[in-house]
């Protein structure tokens, strides 16, 4: 059994970070799971969640790599900067009015999320809460 749990963990480990770097914790637990099941089994899925949480919560919501173009994309559409008194921090609630929200291109694979510019930082924000889930710079 030990033996069988390595094998699925090197092999989702080998074949697994690639493809969930732009899904953020939820879909990378998703998509792990879904990836170690074809390429180990039920023990697979396991480790593959698992592996996927963590490398989607490393990798935040827009992977390394999107979060640059996401970047250049804000900065072109010139949206408006709110200025906010507290800290721009993940986690921070931003204020029910005075803030304008954004849809992200669907070609982020964010389409849970908005974005708005504050105190002149790109920020990604849960719609429904209004909290920040990611800085991107």
């Amino acid at each position: 059994m030990i033996c069988r749990l390595a094998a699925a963990a090197v092999a989702v480990a080998v074949l697994f970070p690639i493809t969930t770097q732009a899904q953020g914790v939820p879909g990378g637990v998703e998509r792990g799971a879904r990836d170690g099941e074809r390429a180990a089994g039920p023990v697979g899925a396991v480790v593959g969640g698992a592996v996927g949480g963590v490398v989607g919560g490393v990798a935040g919501i827009l992977g390394v790599d999107q979060r640059p173009r996401f970047h250049s994309y804000v900065v072109e559409q010139r949206r408006p900067s709110y200025q906010y008194r507290e800290d721009v921090r993940v986690g921070a609630v931003l204020p029910e009015e005075g803030v304008s929200y954004y849809d992200v291109p669907a070609e982020y694979g964010a389409r849970d999320y908005r974005y708005t510019v504050v105190n002149g930082r790109t920020v990604l924000v849960e719609p429904r809460t209004r909290r920040i889930v990611e800085i991107v710079e």
